[in-house]
């Protein structure tokens, strides 16, 4: 596997028409519904938004992801608000 600057890997965002895309630099997929797609890349959480979403091909070992639907909106956000949302919910189940 080809990476650079340590473990952070080139992240690349190609739509067409808006009605497919390809993704990489992915860590994981978070959630995906018909709606939403959140994935969490080297560059922070990525939410895609729109309709009919469907998620073709999910290659973690590769960190790419091939979806198709009618794509509304990319929007970024901090990963680090997840994990540290994660780590208080563990912490209050096991307290």
């Amino acid at each position: 596997m080809e990476e650079t600057l340590g473990s952070i890997r080139p992240h690349r965002i190609t739509i067409q028409d808006r009605k497919t895309a390809g993704i990489t630099g992915v860590s994981d997929c978070v959630s995906f519904d018909e709606n939403e797609v959140v994935l969490d890349t080297d560059m922070g959480l990525l939410t895609i938004r729109g309709k009919d979403l469907h998620v073709n091909r999910l290659t973690l070992e590769k960190g790419e992801v091939d979806l198709d639907g009618t794509v509304e909106s990319f929007a970024y956000s901090s990963n680090e608000a997840l994990r540290r949302s994660g780590e208080s919910l563990f912490a209050r189940l096991f307290k």
